[in-house]
């Protein structure tokens, strides 16, 4: 059952971040095709994410709990990571708002 709430967890603060990393670069064709975007990739981030939880709560959980949920929590913050630079900030896509494609937002200490 974690695996299915942190999963969801992690879709909504991907899915959010990144819809916030496109307003603000101004990237996209308009606010309701990137929403309809977001929208079709929320549910493949969701299960993405959820079933790393399930196999590490079904294997290294029966014995070591606390490292399944240190693992988990570790690869829930780092998938999160990739998908918002990966997705929401695009090499390829001229953002004259953001230099190199980065909001002025993000903070300097985590890399893109």
């Amino acid at each position: 059952m974690s695996g299915v709430v942190v999963g969801g967890l992690t879709a909504v603060v991907c899915v959010v971040a990144i819809g916030r990393v496109w307003t603000a670069c101004d990237i996209g064709s308009g606010a309701a095709a990137d929403s309809m975007t977001l929208l079709l990739l929320a549910p493949v981030i969701w299960v993405t994410a959820a079933v790393p939880w399930v196999v590490l709560q079904g294997t290294l959980g029966r014995r070591h709990p606390r490292a399944a949920l240190a693992a988990g929590l570790v690869f829930a913050v780092w998938f999160a990571w990739f998908l918002v630079t990966w997705l929401g900030m695009i090499d390829s896509y001229p953002a004259p708002s953001c230099p190199g494609n980065v909001p002025p937002w993000w903070p300097e200490f985590i890399p893109t």
